[in-house]
């Protein structure tokens, strides 16, 4: 099954459980997968890649919105955030931890023969096409900076 027909599936779901937060979260996913599916050239389909980066992205600029919430004192809306976030993650694929990224990484960083802070691009280019949706974009820039130094 499609992500986009998993998300309508849920959808009613959450219609019928009454669950406001999902609700509103899932209807913000299908329209951002429908505005996806009529972009030109889209083809009138999203494939799940495609979903999975539009859910990231939501759930990024969630998490970034929960941030400044806290950082002026509205704790319920960063709350708010938070909880839309949480429903946001249960359609992306597992987040790396720590050590997972780093050994990724290593072998991205031998593959390509990086061995200077200044081939930084070269192991970006490969370890997000690798990485994309696994782990978050900062991170992978941190950890390969501190494995590169």
């Amino acid at each position: 099954m499609e992500m986009f027909d998993t998300i309508s599936n849920d959808l009613k779901e959450a219609m019928k459980a009454k669950d406001k937060v999902a609700l509103d979260t899932l209807r913000n996913i299908k329209k951002a997968l429908i505005e996806a599916k009529t972009a030109p050239g889209a083809g009138d389909t999203v494939d799940d890649a495609t979903a999975i980066k539009i859910i990231g992205k939501l759930a990024k600029q969630g998490r970034e919105s929960a941030a400044l919430y806290e950082s002026q004192n509205r704790a319920d809306l960063a709350a708010e955030e938070l909880a839309q976030v949480a429903v946001l993650e249960k359609y992306l694929p597992k987040q790396m931890s720590d050590e997972e990224l780093a050994e990724a990484l290593k072998a991205i960083i031998a593959e390509v023969g990086a061995t200077t802070p200044q081939e930084m691009g070269k192991v970006m280019g490969v370890a997000t096409k690798k990485l994309a949706g696994k782990a978050d974009g900062k991170a992978i820039s941190a950890k390969v900076r501190e494995l590169l130094s």
